[in-house]
């Protein structure tokens, strides 16, 4: 598995430890060096975008992994 994938998984493990039942789409590209990841939750939608380093450094950083989330966080708790 590469770090993109590897990073893609690890942000998948942050929303489901969040809230199971928030379903994710991730790109299988970055545009412009950015993510613009889906979040939904019944009716309701949210896309947030995430830069593609953090994604590649998601499963190592504890820094990134804090960042990351807390802008999940703060997105299923507007969904």
């Amino acid at each position: 598995m590469d770090e993109m994938e590897e990073g893609k998984q690890k942000f998948l493990e942050v929303v489901k430890e969040i809230d199971e039942t928030v379903q994710v789409v991730i790109p299988v590209t970055p545009s412009n060096s950015m993510f613009l990841i889906s979040l939904t939750k019944g009716p309701n939608r949210k896309f947030i975008t995430v830069p593609e380093d953090d994604i590649i450094d998601l499963p190592r950083e504890a820094s990134i992994q804090a960042k990351v989330t807390k802008t999940v966080q703060d997105a299923i708790g507007n969904l």
